[in-house]
């Protein structure tokens, strides 16, 4: 029974690092950027929707809609100010800088506006816990929205991707920005909605997020952020039911690990899988080989 609460527990971490994994592998797979930033848009999401739930009064689905509008505004404001005038830079080495530096801006506006302290977040979720086998396994409400918005999330962006004109474009700019320009297609506009559809997606992770583990502070996105990386990495940089593979196996790796080998060593056990996985697969679980032309 334990092996099995651990394993749902997994699922729902898991479930987290894939919605912001998709986040991750949306804006590389058609802008073919690193935006390290994603993980502290979900931290600004969690503080909007503590401002709205403790000092506004706001009820929980309102708050975490204003999150989603703030934090889709702030994803936007990014892409054009610190990554589009370095789109057609030589290096991709200064995107990848710019893009830290904007996660330190983030961190220590934080800092300055909210202080170090940890802030007590409210949930979001009014779901009731369930109970199974006579009450020795516990299903939290949280870990039950996390995991089928997890699932409605990725179908959704399955959908839109492959059903509607603007998936279409963005599909199109992932392969050619050139060509796709060629054709008609609003270059600028499709990477402003695909950044704005990963910060309303890191604003949704931040209410799970801080439901599941209620402490906010400046520092809330930043290693959840990364792991999903590793998770998008994991699963195949650029595939969207890759980023969702990856991040629940991941989740489930970290619980596991901390229930049965050492709570410290959980983090490195994380990183060693992930290494051992592009040893064999270079391109992650459903990443794609991608012919360079001469």
């Amino acid at each position: 029974m334990d092996f099995l609460a651990y394993l749902i527990n997994g699922l729902s971490l898991g479930s987290i690092y894939a919605i912001i994994a998709l986040g991750y592998t949306m804006v590389y797979g058609i802008a073919k950027m690193l935006n390290f930033a994603h993980g502290d848009v979900i931290m600004v999401g969690g503080y909007v929707i503590f401002v709205a739930v403790s000092n506004m009064g706001l009820p929980p689905v309102l708050s975490v809609i204003l999150a989603m509008v703030l934090c889709t505004i702030l994803g936007i404001t990014i892409e054009k100010i610190a990554y589009k005038p370095l789109r057609n830079a030589a290096s991709s080495l200064a995107v990848l800088i710019t893009a830290i530096g904007v996660s330190y801006f983030l961190q220590n506006a934080a800092l300055l506006i909210f202080g170090s302290n940890p802030k007590t977040f409210t949930s979001v979720v009014s779901l009731q816990t369930i109970k199974l086998f006579d009450g020795r396994i516990t299903i939290s409400g949280e870990t039950i929205v996390t995991i089928i918005s997890c699932i409605i999330i990725m179908a959704g962006l399955i959908l839109f991707i492959n059903k509607t004109k603007a998936g279409q474009a963005m599909l199109a700019v992932s392969e050619d920005k050139g060509a796709a320009q060629l054709m008609g297609i609003n270059v600028n506009a499709t990477i402003s909605l695909t950044f704005a559809i990963g910060s309303a997606l890191a604003a949704i992770a931040g209410a799970l997020l801080c439901s599941a583990y209620p402490q906010l502070t400046p520092y809330t996105g930043s290693m959840p952020g990364i792991k999903a990386f590793v998770a998008a990495v994991f699963g195949g940089i650029g595939s969207i039911p890759g980023a969702f593979i990856g991040g629940i196996i991941l989740g489930i790796i970290e619980i596991l690990s901390k229930a049965y080998i050492s709570s410290k060593l959980s983090d490195a056990i994380v990183f060693a899988v992930l290494i051992i996985v592009l040893l064999v697969k270079p391109t992650g679980i459903l990443g794609k080989k991608i012919q360079e032309k001469v």
